[in-house]
């Protein structure tokens, strides 16, 4: 896991620009850095190294190809870099620096070329590579986007990054907020790709690459290019369709429960081992869930040593589950760690979240994600996760839940549920809430009440999947969005439910999931907040032959008996008691509804200020004072939402300040990685 940066312009790089770019990344690669320029090309890669596989300073970046037609910085990881070098090995004999993933990669380029690599590569990663010969800079995500990759102009400058606080070193930069990245945060609680908080800077898209020579380089882009696009010197293409693999999976599904079980465990097994190599110390998240404990089952199943294993608990009851990864930890025998965390230590987090995050972001379990993973940096420097578990297998309600309502419903005339819609707007959240004590046997899910009252007015009065689906993850669609101006964002980056002919609802959703919210909310959580410790985190679920082996099982198999996952919870009591995981599915959350009624009610209510809002203007202050009263009265919980604007809110004031401080030289710089 590393940091790259770099700049591709008309001129030379700025030395000095470069070493302040440098040093903004240094959380993410404390261990070693350098960087290489171009002065006749006007190109600078910048590389910040955290050690993981071949220690020494051979797997230093940035990286020479042998034919030195290549130069590559690369952050991620290449699971399967042993048999791509002995397949390389057996084409031509070569003489190999060190045994870095790296170094393999970058040879695979250079003997079987860019697209042929990546097919191969098992991995994730993101990375920047410069063809010599043809003067020609490529940018690459993987899969499902793990790893993350900024592009963007300054002045004539492409810059590109891990994070924005590279890219704003450059003193050409304008931090000007688009509007309409900002409406999408404030519906999604995230801003998906291709957009940023900012204009003219944007995400590559998972599975993407973006080459460009120093004509399109130079040309800057005021929207974000467009799949298979190819003019002026810029492509930017795809090498990995999720859609595609759906399809492939549609086309030949596994026949039995049997036949699933058992090549799930085998492909799982197969990532987990992979993923659990490493020349340093090598973890794993435990929440006691399905999903983490499915991977530490098979990490301890197929290790022989014990598998350390990391949690942290809270003291209040309904967010706490230290005593169910207690249990699975010792029916495993893995070697626990739980720390237990108090309201005060988790607060604190909260005013380095700007810093961490560097643009607006507010899925709320951010704070338990840096938790957990500085709990674990005490004793290693890899953790596998099991992310991703809940949208390849259909773990969410909404998948069974609002598909099957959907299902039943869909088919009465539109007035009809329209009428239906205003009655179930009446029922409080706080009775959904007391239903769901009692079907639940106790405990309820985050949100719980809220989410039924919503999903049951959206699904009665929707006149698609698409409304029902849209309004469902949108925190504002009661009311419009609380942005002024931005209008038309939805359709710009609207949700894909295409996954192909034949894709039955549940899978629709699963796809969508996978392409937007699994990569900008949940994988962007993981990652910098890791990341901000320097803790490499991997998710087995994630590996493509995962992925294709999920497409393969019918959304029937998985989704049945009112819950989801049933292939994947199969895999697992073959290992462990199904009592130990018989209670309802709970969230990675924390109490932030009551801490901001309370303890941190002062710093809310200054963020929210009427006057302020309404003199900065980006959000209609009446609506957003409505919502923040009915939470507080208790009528409404309104947490998701207003959580995004009081991280918008921080996050502007963080940035006034940072551009406060490069205005003022004899003020002293902030220190971006403080909080880390």
């Amino acid at each position: 896991m590393c940091g790259i940066a770099g700049i591709f312009g008309s001129h030379a790089p700025d030395r000095d620009l470069l070493a302040q770019m440098d040093a903004s990344l240094r959380h993410r690669g404390p261990d070693d850095h350098d960087h290489w320029v171009d002065e006749d090309a006007g190109i600078a890669l910048i590389h910040r190294r955290l050690a993981i596989v071949d220690l020494s300073p051979l797997g230093r970046q940035p990286m020479h190809s042998h034919d030195g037609r290549f130069v590559l910085i690369f952050n991620g990881e290449i699971y399967n870099h042993a048999d791509i070098r002995g397949e390389l090995e057996v084409e031509e004999a070569r003489n190999w620096r060190g045994h870095s993933d790296t170094e393999t990669f970058l040879e695979a380029i250079s003997s079987w070329g860019l697209a042929k690599a990546l097919e191969r590569a098992v991995g994730m990663y993101a990375f920047a590579l410069w063809d010599r010969k043809d003067r020609k800079l490529s940018l690459a995500r993987d899969r499902f986007g793990e790893k993350p990759l900024y592009y963007g102009w300054a002045g004539r400058d492409l810059v590109f990054a891990s994070e924005l606080k590279a890219i704003r070193r450059h003193p050409k930069f304008q931090a000007e907020i688009d509007r309409r990245a900002l409406r999408l945060f404030a519906a999604r609680t995230y801003i998906p790709a291709p957009f940023s908080i900012y204009r003219r800077v944007f995400k590559l898209e998972p599975g993407c690459v973006l080459e460009l020579d120093a004509r399109a380089a130079s040309t800057p882009l005021e929207e974000p290019p467009q799949v298979g696009g190819r003019a002026g010197g810029l492509h930017y293409w795809r090498y990995w369709s999720y859609r595609d693999v759906i399809a492939a999976g549609l086309a030949n599904p596994i026949g039995s429960e049997r036949e699933a079980v058992d090549e799930l465990e085998r492909v799982l097994a197969q990532a987990v081992q992979g993923q659990s190599m490493a020349d340093v110390p090598v973890g794993a998240f435990l929440s006691g869930g399905i999903d983490s404990s499915t991977i530490v089952g098979l990490y301890q199943k197929y290790s022989s040593q014990k598998v350390r294993t990391f949690t942290i608990s809270f003291k209040e009851a309904a967010f706490d589950e230290g005593d169910y990864a207690r249990a699975v930890a010792k029916h495993f025998g893995t070697e626990h760690h739980e720390h237990v965390v108090t309201p005060s230590e988790a607060q604190a987090v909260i005013p380095s979240l700007p810093q961490m995050y560097d643009e607006p972001f507010a899925d709320s379990s951010q704070i338990p994600t840096y938790l957990v993973s500085q709990a674990a940096r005490q004793k290693v420097t890899v953790a596998l996760s099991g992310d991703g578990g809940d949208e390849l297998f259909g773990g969410y309600n909404r998948y069974f839940g609002t598909a099957r309502l959907w299902s039943r419903l869909k088919h009465l005339p539109h007035p009809v549920r329209a009428a239906a819609a205003g009655t179930a707007g009446f029922v409080p959240a706080a009775a959904w809430d007391q239903v769901g004590r009692i079907a639940l046997r106790g405990r309820v899910p985050q949100y719980f009440g809220t989410k039924v009252r919503k999903s049951l007015r959206t699904i009665v009065g929707a006149r698609g999947l698409e409304d029902v689906f849209a309004s469902f993850l949108d925190e504002w669609a009661d009311e419009g969005s609380p942005v002024i101006g931005g209008e038309g964002a939805a359709d710009l980056c609207s949700f894909d439910l295409d996954a192909g002919t034949g894709a039955p609802d549940a899978l629709r959703m699963m796809y969508c999931d996978a392409l937007s919210y699994l990569p900008d909310d949940i994988m962007c959580k993981v990652d910098r907040a890791s990341m901000a410790v320097s803790l490499e985190t991997r998710a087995p679920f994630l590996d493509h032959r995962v992925a294709a082996l999920a497409a393969r099982i019918p959304a029937a198999m998985n989704i049945q008996g009112g819950g989801g996952k049933h292939v994947l919870k199969e895999l697992l009591f073959q290992e462990a008691p199904r009592a130990l995981f018989d209670r309802p599915k709970a969230g990675f959350g924390i109490p932030v509804g009551e801490w901001i009624k309370g303890p941190l009610r002062p710093w809310a209510e200054e963020l929210l200020d009427p006057a302020l809002m309404r003199h900065e203007g980006w959000f209609d202050a009446d609506l957003v004072l409505r919502r923040w009263h009915q939470h507080l009265a208790g009528t409404r919980d309104s947490t998701p939402a207003l959580w995004a604007i009081l991280m918008f809110q921080a996050w502007r004031r963080e940035q006034i300040s940072v551009e406060a401080a490069a205005a003022s030289p004899e003020m002293e710089q902030p220190d971006l990685t403080k909080g880390k």
